[in-house]
This record gives structure tokens, sequence and C-alpha cells, in this order.
């Protein structure tokens, strides 16, 4: 026997059910079909409608491309490099960008960077999250920059007069005395190679052993740098070995001239008619990769046989991968250029002409977070880019990097010593630095 009102409260309870299953969002709802087989209450048109992105016409992919519809709800596929996820199939989280060998310095959701904040004060923040403004914080007061700077990126830029990692020192001179002290001849602050603190430029030290360095000098106005030619990078010599840097300016021994006391007195040609017959058609001597001596090029590093030519014009690292490997394994390098075996195709001959996948599957691997093939620049062949020939600096997996954020050195990228990936300098073995311009030797991993 029920008691009295049960009925009244089950009429209730079945109405509030239903307006609450009414309230949910249709992007949420798990199934529009009455039972187990029966078919979908929804017409064709409204269940692709509900399966397709806000604002896509009719007609256009359902699920983003990557999932079937099933009456107004996307069964997402599940596939290899990773899982595609989302009301709309349209988060797929292994295609964020990786920064300093890791993927997000937060979490990574739907293609993107979610930087962990705890306190909710937008400290950590950028594409990546690698910025971290909480190292700026000076633990005595507190404050960013000890209220006496700006914070970028986890670095502080002081306000005129202050110093310190923090901010946290102050100057006992005035600002306009500090910068009158630190500009030189020339009119700049440090000669734009240094950064002044309190009256006294600290010169930007390019020596990687920590030893004094190039610039130097009360306004950092000398840098012997300008002492070197471009093979003087593999030695310690300055002035071709022939003469004494000065501030920057070579003063040569007996029986030689030049700039750089490059040339000897006793060739017969002219220093103009030596450095036009080293030059070929390069503008640089030698190619950048060789010393030249009275006309004739010495190409470096000393007893490499891949670089070779009578202007050092050939260079069979160019045939290399970052993994050494030459010319992808499917080719030959003739001067610095491969020659891809049959079936082959590419700069490395790294694509092969035939190909097993599907289009499908094929543009699947060459879609951006944003649903763009090859981000725009370039085609998509086999699940690989490959990036637009007229714009040469486009690069990377996608098509996403710009080599020309690559350093340049003596007008050249990665100073001709390491490859260009993604607008960073990998460098071959033996060299450092940003542009790759630093010769540690052999022995240098």
């Amino acid at each position: 026997m029920r008691p009295a009102g049960f009925g009244n409260f089950w009429l209730l309870a079945s109405s509030l059910l239903v307006a609450g299953l009414s309230a949910v969002p249709q992007s949420f709802s798990p199934s529009l079909r009455i039972g187990p087989g029966a078919a979908c209450r929804l017409s064709r048109a409204e269940s692709e409608r509900r399966c397709r992105a806000p604002g896509q016409p009719p007609g256009g992919a359902l699920c983003h491309g990557r999932g079937r519809c099933d009456c107004g709800v996307c069964i997402c596929h599940v596939s290899e490099p990773g899982v595609f996820f989302g009301p709309l199939c349209e988060c797929h989280e292994w295609v964020c960008d990786t920064y300093d060998g890791s993927t997000c310095a937060g979490t990574c959701h739907c293609g993107r960077c979610m930087c962990d904040n705890p306190d909710g004060n937008s400290l950590v923040y950028g594409k990546f999250c690698e910025c971290d403004d909480r190292e700026c914080i000076d633990e005595e007061t507190e404050e960013i920059c000890g209220g006496h700077g700006k914070c970028y990126c986890g670095n502080c830029y002081c306000e005129a007069g202050w110093h310190g990692d923090k901010c946290e020192f102050q100057c006992d001179i005035t600002p306009w005395e500090s910068k009158r002290r630190c500009t030189s001849p020339d009119g700049q602050i440090c000669s734009n190679r240094g950064t002044c603190v309190c009256g006294e430029c600290s010169c930007h030290d390019v020596d990687p052993t920590g030893d004094w360095g190039d610039i130097h000098g009360d306004t950092c106005e000398c840098d012997e740098r300008d002492c070197r030619a471009v093979y003087d990078r593999y030695s310690d010599d300055f002035c071709s070995g022939h003469g004494q840097c000065n501030c920057g300016r070579c003063d040569c021994k007996a029986g030689w001239y030049g700039k750089k006391c490059e040339h000897p007195r006793s060739c017969p040609l002219s220093a103009e008619e030596s450095i036009r017959k080293c030059q070929g058609s390069s503008g640089l001597l030698c190619s950048g990769r060789g010393k030249c001596e009275c006309g004739k090029c010495t190409c470096y590093p000393p007893g490499d046989p891949r670089v070779y030519g009578k202007t050092c014009e050939c260079d069979g690292r160019r045939c290399e991968g970052l993994d050494g490997t030459v010319c992808g394994g499917h080719g030959t390098c003739s001067c610095g250029r491969c020659v891809c075996e049959r079936g082959w195709f590419g700069a490395l001959c790294q694509h092969p002409r035939k190909c097993n996948m599907t289009e499908e599957q094929s543009k699947s691997l060459c879609e951006s977070a944003d649903g763009v093939l090859c981000s725009g620049k370039g085609s998509c062949h086999c699940g690989k880019c490959i990036c637009s020939a007229e714009e040469w600096y486009v690069s990377g997996e996608l098509c996403d990097c710009d080599d020309r954020d690559c350093d340049q050195h003596d007008g050249l990228i990665c100073t001709g010593n390491g490859i260009c990936s993604c607008g960073n300098c990998e460098c071959w073995r033996g060299w450092n630095g940003n542009a790759c311009e630093i010769w540690l030797g052999p022995d240098y991993p």
C-alpha cells in the first residue's frame, strides 16, 4: 500500500527530471535515440548541424573530419600519433609545440598550453608558459623588481639609477652622469656592445671559456673581433697571425699588409686581384669556408674532406641531416647537394615518391592546430609537409618555422657551421654560439 501523496510526489519528480534534461546543452546530450537500436529523433540535417563547427556552412566536414556523427553526437576516432577529443573532436593535445626540449611548462590542452597559476596572479605566461615573473620578486620587499623596474619574462628592466638582478641597488651618481660616463666617442651607450651600470660599462664577452673577452675599453669601443678574418675562427690568431691587434685595428708585421694583414708583399698579385680570385661567384672570400692567400684558398676545418673546391664552394656537410645521415640514406652528395636515388626526392632525399597512405590519413598528419594544412605555406605529401620553395626561410614539420630567425655571422646563416632548425642553429661538432661562430675544437661534443 502506497502512502498518501506518493502519486503527487512521483509526478513532481518526473516533471523536474524532464525539465532538467531539457536544460542540458545539445552538445553534451549523450544520445537522442529513444532506446538501443531505435531510430534517431533528429532529422539528418539537424544531426549534421550539431556535428558541425559553429559558423561552418552545410556540406562542411563533420566532427572536424576526425570522427563520425551519430544522431547529433560526435564519436571521435582514436588514431596515432594522438587522440582526438572534445564535443566536436576539435582537440588533439599532441600538437602542443615544444620549448627548451619539453612540451609546455604547464598543461597541454587542446593544442594550447594552459599555464599553472595557483595564486591567480598570472605571473606564469607565454605560448609555452616559458615566462615566470615570480623570478622577478625581491625576497626582502616581496615586490616585482623591488618596485624599481618592470619585469618581462622573468627578467627585471630597472629604472634609471637602479641596477641588480632585482633592481635592488641604487647608484651613487645621477642617471645623467652615469649616461655621460658610458657614452662612447661615436655617441652610443657603451658603443652598443655592453651594458651601462652606474657609469661603468660591462662589455659583452663572447669568449666561451670565460677568459677576458674580445670587447674591451672604458666604453667598449675596442672590438678585437674586427681583427679576425672568417677563417680565424679556427684559431686564436688575430690579424691572420701576421700582425698585432690594437683596439680593433691590425698593425701588420714587415712583409704583410691588408686590413687583416692577410696579403704577403712577396705575392705577385695585388691584394684586389688576390681577393677577386678567392671570391669566385661567392660574396665571401673562399665562400666563407677557408683562408685566402695570394689568390689561393685553403679550406677549413683543416683535414675535413667534406669542404673542398677551388674557392671552397663545396660543403658536404649541407647534405647531412641533424642525425648526421647523408641525404637521408637515399642518395649521394655532390658538392653540397643531394642526388637522390630513384623513388626519392627532397633537399635531403627525405620524401618517398610512392605513398601507402590515403589522402585523409596524409592530411591528418599535415594539419596544424588551427586545422590548416602545412600552415598554409606548403603542400602535403604522404603525411609530411613540403614547404614552399619560393620562401626559402619557411621550414619545420608543419612549415611553421622561420629560418630568418637564425643568427647570421659573416653573412652566413649559422656561419655555415650548422643547420638552421626552426629558427635555431644546430651546430656541427666542435662549434658553439648562437650562430655557430665559435670554434672550440674537434673534442667539443
